[in-house]
């Protein structure tokens, strides 16, 4: 297996089409909470901690990657220039510096874990996490998209071109943009991305049900506007119900081609409610690995975990798609 983090001299569809599924990590900030650390009603989320706490960061990059993850996901979700200095009274350029840390965090740790573990298989990718500007405005909107409709696509590139550039200079070897609510801000992000000629990227929306993402926008339509930019090399779903995903992935099979896989990470299936947190659901969805077969057969190449999915659940989900940890 190869590595990209290390030079290679392969590309990533290469990478990704040798080592299908790639398993993804879970919850990194629903695991730093597991830990003990409080980040309810934190604008920043886990991102704070890329300033006061790194090194936890760092262990729970760790222990995804001890339970099956073959790609880490930064800690920037809800990072941004403009919230680090809001939130954090810092410069710009501290700010900068506090996004690009997310990937050197997530490499050193990767580093850390091939020279420790002799296992035979090299771990490879490092995903830049990228959320929607909803989650900057940390009132729930990531879910509905409604700020989108007062917003242009230009405004909406602007707002999010320096966590780009940043995480792209840092390194990562893919820009992961998250829980995408809203068809114009998928525009945006796809021009955004031709800026940036040698990154590439995947797409993954927040859904509402078996048919549409969170602004009512259809799925095939989204995917589609994934399509106009050859860097985006896999579009899917996160942070929904793991039983939604299915019937999402059939009303797109038509859409799929050798130059696009497809991603999918939902999340535990219990309802995130802005006031009270995370509502349990009375009636059971399922675990990862009851559905994660199906997900592959349609052609899914990332595969993983969200909200409230830990290092127990990557390890099962690992088990099912390539076996045990040797």
């Amino acid at each position: 297996m190869h590595c990209l983090t290390m030079c290679s001299p392969i590309t990533l569809r290469d990478y990704i089409n040798e080592n299908k599924p790639l398993i993804l990590d879970g919850g990194l900030a629903t695991q730093l909470e597991a830990q003990g650390f409080e980040l309810g009603g934190e604008a920043l989320w886990s991102a704070r901690l890329l300033h006061t706490n790194p090194e936890a960061i760092k262990d729970v990059h760790y222990r995804f990657l001890l339970s099956g993850s073959d790609v880490i996901t930064t800690a920037t979700y809800q990072a941004s220039v403009e919230g680090f200095i809001q939130h954090l009274g810092v410069t710009c350029e501290h700010a900068k510096e506090l996004l690009m840390s997310g990937v050197h965090l997530a490499k050193h740790t990767l580093q850390k874990y091939m020279s420790e573990n002799k296992t035979g298989e090299i771990k490879g990718l490092v995903a830049g996490s990228i959320g929607p500007y909803g989650a900057f405005l940390h009132d729930g909107s990531e879910y509905t998209g409604d700020y989108a409709k007062e917003m242009s696509i230009e405004s909406l590139k602007s707002w999010h071109r320096p966590q780009v550039e940043c995480l792209t200079a840092a390194g990562a070897d893919i820009i992961a943009f998250e829980t995408i609510p809203s068809i114009k801000e998928a525009e945006a992000l796809v021009q955004l991305l031709r800026e940036f000629p040698n990154t590439e990227a995947w797409l993954s929306f927040s859904c509402k049900d078996v048919k549409c993402i969170s602004d009512g926008s259809l799925f095939p339509d989204v995917v589609q506007v994934a399509l106009k930019c050859p860097q985006v090399v896999a579009v899917g779903v996160n942070c929904c119900a793991p039983d939604l995903v299915e019937p999402l992935l059939d009303s797109v099979q038509t859409l799929l081609n050798p130059d696009l896989s497809w991603v999918v990470y939902p999340n535990s299936g219990e309802e995130w409610d802005t006031d009270k947190g995370w509502l349990a659901q009375e009636k059971k969805v399922g675990s990862l690995s009851q559905f994660c077969e199906s997900w592959r057969s349609h052609g899914a190449a990332f595969i993983g975990g969200c909200c409230r999915i830990g290092p127990a659940q990557i390890t099962e989900l690992r088990r099912v798609l390539k076996g045990p940890i040797e």
